[in-house]
């Protein structure tokens, strides 16, 4: 029998780790058919519930939709949610989007998100980046008191606009910021 060097034996490792690694990468599942199905029912919600939101579908360049973000924290939080870019009506991938928080908080919601690219800049720069955080740059939509979304016409001027939706849970105020978003293979 021949004996197994050190160098044998890292080579087979490093070749078997390759192997594996590919087993959980998401092709052949169906997670992207899942996420498209939330996708559309979110949309689908969406417009019903706030038909003034058509005026931005129609005016953007292309749409994050992250049917439901989940957070909770107690001192320490998280929030961890997947969805589809779409343009053009067609999804083009997929991402995740995480969020880490720190401070004086407890409890736990779920909503959904949707970010409006107002510019092929702005959209080119999420696609093109290797990990995109929401911050200063995203305006926000928010109902009123009739229930109503409304982005007034400076917020329609912004290269990114956000509108959350269908909060639910014990965690008072939901927002991006802090949120990084990156593609996956589902």
């Amino acid at each position: 029998m021949d004996r197994i060097t050190r160098r044998g034996f890292a080579l087979t490792g490093l070749a078997a780790a390759g192997m594996t690694a590919a087993c959980g990468n998401g092709v052949g599942s169906n997670g992207a058919n899942e996420i498209d199905a939330r996708v559309d029912a979110t949309l689908n919600y969406l417009y019903t519930n706030y038909p003034n939101t058509t005026d931005l579908r129609d005016k953007a360049t292309g749409m994050l939709v992250m049917p439901v973000v989940t957070e909770a924290g107690f001192g320490v939080g998280g929030g961890y949610g997947r969805g589809a870019l779409r343009v053009n009506d067609v999804t083009v991938d997929y991402y995740s989007a995480t969020k880490g928080s720190f401070g004086f908080q407890i409890g736990a919601e779920q909503y959904a998100h949707v970010l409006f690219f107002m510019t092929e800049g702005a959209l080119t720069e999420f696609r093109h980046s290797n990990g995109w955080a929401a911050g200063a740059g995203v305006e926000y939509v928010v109902a009123n008191e009739g229930g109503n979304l409304s982005a007034e016409t400076t917020n329609l001027l912004a290269p990114v606009i956000a509108v959350i939706f269908g909060q639910a849970g014990l965690k008072v105020g939901a927002s991006l910021e802090g949120i990084k978003y990156t593609r996956i293979i589902p």
